[in-house]
């Protein structure tokens, strides 16, 4: 794949790459796709370099499906990362030396990469996450047991988390990361889960249903030990209209 990227490097914008922090949501866990590779003994977010002739938000759709498998999913841009030493020496030459690339050939790839931060809240069921080839394992990690990263995709990941955290202000989230169905208890949970801390009940339900963006189902959940509780959906429409106009309330 490098090799391929490296025969083609007119094709690609120097110096610019793209890092996604895809997030799914899955037994009460908010999850990270992850990639280790066989060069490495680090994991990495899903990442890759900027077309030419493509826009840097199409490049992140490109970067996402590849990793996913899905479509017209939640994508948001949150933030640039340029330290001067964010890429690594050690690691450019490691990755060359597995690829059995010549560093001279390989100068495009070792040098200074700026890279722009996406996060995408997806489907954790409808999701299959994809190697590009032999080398590499993609898996989902529980977002608090997370291991080491490579250069400085910690820190990517970490205002990911802190931007969905923020913005749950400003938007309703849980579109893209719950099932079809679900109930208040479970939609509490998510929020409890982005936001490392409990939410008291009532003053969610009430702040929630404020919002106006959910469906009352003549439905209740199935299976479970004690009195069945209410099952629901999301307004789509309304949905979007909140994602567009922003909400007046925090949590």
């Amino acid at each position: 794949m490098l090799k391929a990227i490296l025969d083609n490097k007119e094709k690609y914008q120097p110096g610019l790459s793209i890092d996604c922090v895809i997030f799914g949501f899955h037994d009460n866990q908010l999850k990270v796709l992850l990639i280790k590779t066989k060069y490495s003994d680090k994991w990495a977010l899903p990442g890759g370099f900027v077309p030419v002739n493509e826009d840097i938000d199409q490049a992140a759709v490109t970067v996402l499906h590849g990793r996913t498998g899905l479509k017209g999913i939640f994508l948001r841009q949150f933030s640039t990362f340029g330290a001067a030493r964010r890429t690594s020496v050690v690691v450019s030459n490691s990755v060359l030396e597995f690829y059995g690339i010549p560093l001279g050939e390989g100068k495009w790839y070792a040098s200074r990469f700026v890279t722009v931060g996406y996060y995408a809240l997806v489907d954790f069921l409808q999701t299959i996450p994809q190697p590009l080839d032999n080398n590499e394992i993609v898996e989902w990690i529980d977002h608090n047991a997370v291991p080491e990263l490579i250069l400085d995709h910690r820190q990517i990941l970490d205002t990911a988390l802190e931007t969905l955290r923020m913005e749950l202000n400003l938007m309703p989230v849980g579109y893209n990361l719950l099932p079809e169905k679900f109930t208040i208890p479970e939609l509490q949970k998510l929020y409890e889960t982005i936001l490392g801390r409990k939410l008291d009940r009532r003053n969610f339900l009430r702040k929630i249903t404020a919002i106006g963006i959910l469906i009352k189902l003549d439905e209740k959940k199935s299976n479970v030990a004690h009195k069945a509780p209410n099952l629901y959906s999301f307004d789509k429409k309304k949905y979007e209209e909140v994602v567009k106009n922003g909400l007046t309330q925090g949590w």
